[in-house]
């Protein structure tokens, strides 16, 4: 598999779990009961899979090749991606700091880390159609069959060496029963 299919495969991940995100904001929108443990399980999966995994293959490894054969770091999509991990970053730590005052008995911090959901769901939908329509297509007309096999091979040691064995399985087993907590048997198992 080239390794632009594997980022793409992992965009279909953090697309599930961004409307299981929007389905959470809507609930304590609307003030319904929501467990602080099933935001808190979908911020690990935020920061674990989507941040440490998918945007640290990108910056540890995609976006320096690319640069190597001449796409520009400033001004660039290799900038812009990087300004978009870091908002995302943002977003999440202000999540995890309402879910943190959710617990802690704050009614009002339901609404603060739906609008913070909100805005984390609109900026990685653009910033994930950005790179599927645009840096990817670009990727694979700059890359070789070769370096792109070698890039999945580097991938997946970074992913163990990051993550650990078995912690991608475990973060998709996770977005299975949160999927399937929300939105019922219609919430389809993933292909990990």
């Amino acid at each position: 598999m080239r390794a632009t299919d594997t980022l793409r495969k992992e965009h279909d991940a953090i697309l599930k779990m961004l409307d299981a995100a929007e389905e959470f904001a809507t609930r304590l929108e609307r003030r319904q009961p929501v467990a602080p443990q099933q935001l808190t399980d979908l911020l690990e999966f935020f920061r674990l899979f989507a941040d440490q995994c998918h945007h640290g293959k990108e910056e540890t490894l995609l976006f320096p090749l690319l640069e190597k054969k001449g796409m520009p770091r400033q001004g660039g999509p290799i900038g812009v991606m990087l300004h978009e991990h870091d908002h995302g970053r943002a977003l999440i730590a202000e999540m995890r700091e309402s879910v943190q005052a959710l617990t802690a008995g704050d009614a009002a911090a339901g609404a603060r880390w739906a609008h913070a959901a909100r805005r984390y769901v609109a900026l990685l939908r653009e910033h994930i159609d950005k790179e599927n329509e645009i840096l990817f297509r670009m990727a694979e007309r700059m890359l070789s069959e070769a370096e792109q096999e070698n890039l999945a091979r580097e991938f997946d040691r970074l992913e163990t060496e990051t993550m650990g064995l078995g912690t991608h399985e475990r973060l998709h087993r996770l977005m299975d029963e949160l999927t399937a907590q929300l939105f019922g048997s219609a919430a389809k198992p993933s292909a990990s």
